[in-house]
C-alpha cells in the first residue's frame, strides 16, 4: 500500500488527486507544517529536503510532487495517465509537465513567497506586483493551448491536468485567477466535476463552489 505523506492544499494535492484516480489502496500521513513536522528527523530521514510531498512504496521512497506524480503514472500503464513513449502525446506531456512545474510553480512560489527574493523588504510590493503580470501570462499561453483540445496534452487525460489543477487552485487569489480565463476556466470546470477531485477537495477541506 502507498503511504502519502501530506498537508492540506501544499504540493502534495496532485499526487493525491492521481492516487484516486488510479483506485489504489493508499495511506494519508499529515505532516503538520504548522509545528514544522517536515524539519524533524524522522521525516528528513524519508525526505531529506524537509518538503511535503513525500510517497513511500514499499523500500522505494519518492519526493518531489511532479516525480511523485509521473511514478505513479508508470506504476499504473492500464489507466494511462502517461502517454506512450514514443508517440506526440508523450513528448507534449514531457513539455507540458516541465512546463508546470519549472515556470508557473516556480514563479507562483516567488509570488507567495517574495521575502525570499529580496534583502529589502520595501522591494516586497514590487516583487509581488510583477509576479502577477508574469503569471497572468503564463496562464494566457495556457489558456491558448486549451482553446482547441480537451485536455493539457490533447484528448486524453493525463498526469499533467492533476498538476495543473493542483496550481491553478493555489492561484485563485490572483487578480487575474485561472477561472478568468475562458478556455483554462472551462477546462478546470471540467475537471472539478470528476469524483477523484471531488473526494481530494472534500478531504483538503477545499470548497469547489467557484468551479460550478
Amino acid at each position: 500500500m502507498y503511504k502519502l505523506y501530506y498537508y492540506p492544499l501544499n504540493a502534495s494535492m496532485a499526487p493525491h488527486f492521481i492516487l484516486e484516480e488510479l483506485q489504489t489502496d493508499f495511506e494519508l500521513i499529515l505532516v503538520d507544517r504548522k509545528s514544522d513536522a517536515h524539519k524533524k528527523a524522522d521525516y528528513l530521514a524519508l525526505n531529506p529536503a524537509g518538503r511535503i510531498p513525500t510517497l513511500v512504496d514499499g523500500q522505494q521512497v519518492v519526493f518531489e510532487s511532479a516525480a511523485i506524480c509521473m511514478y505513479l503514472g508508470e506504476a499504473h500503464p492500464a489507466q494511462a495517465l502517461l502517454p506512450q513513449v514514443g508517440t506526440p502525446q508523450r513528448a507534449a506531456f514531457l513539455q507540458w509537465m516541465m512546463y508546470l512545474t519549472n515556470t508557473l510553480q516556480a514563479e507562483l512560489m516567488v509570488y507567495f513567497y517574495p521575502q525570499r527574493h529580496c534583502n529589502d523588504s520595501s522591494h516586497i510590493s514590487g516583487i509581488v506586483a510583477a509576479q502577477e503580470e508574469r503569471i497572468a501570462n503564463i496562464l494566457a499561453l495556457l489558456d491558448t493551448q486549451l482553446k482547441n483540445q480537451t485536455f493539457l496534452t490533447g484528448e486524453h487525460l493525463s498526469v499533467c491536468d492533476f498538476y495543473l489543477f493542483m496550481l491553478a487552485v493555489w492561484a485563485d487569489e490572483l487578480k487575474r485567477p485561472p477561472l478568468s480565463f475562458e478556455y483554462l476556466g472551462s477546462y478546470l470546470r471540467r475537471l472539478a466535476k470528476r469524483e477523484s477531485i471531488i473526494k481530494v477537495c472534500k478531504k483538503e477541506n477545499l470548497s469547489l463552489v467557484d468551479y460550478q
